[in-house]
């Protein structure tokens, strides 16, 4: 039986409609987090039905097409706080440099130390940059783009789920601050978090995601040059 047209697209954006009315009925608690319960949903639908992946992925390429406006889209916060952002330029800018290189030294080394093979762990260590970004990375430096879309996705729900209660619980109040952290560590599904929170902290998000992105492209041959060097040699091409 053929599908009726945008089915995939009509199914994505159901499945965060009825996310959207659970998160808000549960009182926005993180774990009830839209993107993830969506994601839920479509996966669940489709393991249902029978129905590939690739196909779904083929079918809702609308919503893949307006990933790029989305993103610059950003640009409008981050004009109207921009002064706010410059004159928190020296901090932000280390914030970034120390975020991006620990996540990506973090990621490789203990990737290396628990001795998972050379192509999981460059497959791995783009994690913290957003997804388009990260698959590119991993390709080019003898990754599995797959592998590393999965965790990328996954690190960006666990950041947009945990981060705002971590957050919390190292009273971290300013809201610059909590939306950077999180733009570093969690990406584009990190920012729709903390634009829930105040428009100041999704734009500091968006900001810390697109800087974060450009630099993790940098870091990473760097970082893993410097692995390739140390006691924790990457063991071959065994994935």
């Amino acid at each position: 039986m053929t599908p009726p047209p945008l089915w995939a697209l009509a199914l994505t954006l159901a499945a965060y409609a009825v996310a959207m009315v659970v998160w808000q009925r549960g009182r926005r608690h993180p774990l009830l987090n839209p993107t993830l319960l969506a994601i839920i949903l479509v996966a669940g639908v489709l393991v249902t039905a029978g129905v590939d992946v690739f196909d779904y992925q083929r079918d809702a390429g609308a919503v893949h097409l307006l990933l790029g406006p989305a993103v610059v889209a950003l640009a409008v916060p981050i004009h109207r706080h921009a002064a706010l952002l410059r004159a928190r330029a020296a901090t932000l800018v280390a914030a970034l440099l120390l975020g991006s290189a620990a996540t990506i030294a973090a990621t490789i080394g203990i990737a290396a130390w628990l001795g998972v093979g050379s192509v999981t762990l460059r497959s791995l260590a783009p994690k913290s940059a957003t997804t388009a970004v990260s698959m590119a990375i991993s390709t080019g430096i003898g990754g599995g783009a797959a592998l590393t879309a999965v965790v990328t996705i996954l690190a960006g729900i666990a950041g947009a789920v945990l981060g705002p209660a971590l957050l919390d619980a190292l009273g971290i109040r300013d809201p610059i601050a909590r939306g950077f952290g999180i733009g570093v560590a969690s990406h584009g599904i990190g920012t729709a978090r903390a634009f829930q929170d105040s428009e100041a902290a999704g734009t500091a998000s968006g900001l810390a995601m697109g800087l974060n992105a450009v630099l993790t492209a940098a870091l990473v041959p760097l970082v893993l040059a410097l692995v390739s060097l140390s006691p924790l040699s990457l063991r071959g091409d065994v994935p």
